[in-house]
């Protein structure tokens, strides 16, 4: 009597859907990291200033190098949580920060100036998005990695 392989093939499925999903997300994510990382490269030089302390033009090319860095890890590396934990963090900060300056005149702190800059505009717009957009990916790609993490059955039996 041949062997029943019907047991295995919903777990096949599964993973496959769950491969392809990361993939998809992995793709997404590190596409919105991507613009985060360009718009914060692009207006690095308008913010920089001459003078003692750390400016918003430094701080935006680590952004960037951040970003960029979050982004080239989720591709090689995005079935990793601690790659996606990363993502999300990067993203979340960028959220974190752009909200802050925008609403809250926070002053300066330490070697940081004042970075309170209460007007929306286009690049402005577009990094928040990308952000979001990355924020929320990254949680829902860290979940995705972390269930296929504690599942590995599905990853051994599609020979993963």
């Amino acid at each position: 009597m041949p062997p029943d392989h019907t047991t295995a093939a919903p777990g096949i499925g599964i993973a496959v859907t769950g491969v392809v999903a990361l993939w998809l997300l992995r793709l997404l994510t590190a596409a919105g990291l991507g613009v985060d990382a360009y718009v914060h490269a692009d207006l690095a030089p308008t913010y920089d200033f001459s003078g003692q302390g750390i400016s918003q033009g430094q701080l935006f090319r680590i952004e960037a190098a951040a970003a960029a860095l979050a982004a080239l890890l989720l591709i090689a590396f995005g079935t990793r949580r601690l790659v996606w934990l990363f993502a999300l963090l990067v993203a979340a900060a960028g959220v974190a920060a752009v909200l802050l300056y925008r609403y809250v005149d926070v002053g300066a702190l330490g070697p940081l100036r004042n970075m309170y800059e209460p007007v929306w505009y286009p690049e402005k717009n577009l990094s928040l998005i990308a952000e979001a957009a990355a924020t929320a990916l990254a949680a829902c790609g860290l979940l995705l990695a972390h269930r296929q993490h504690q599942h590995p059955d599905t990853e051994a039996r599609r020979g993963g």
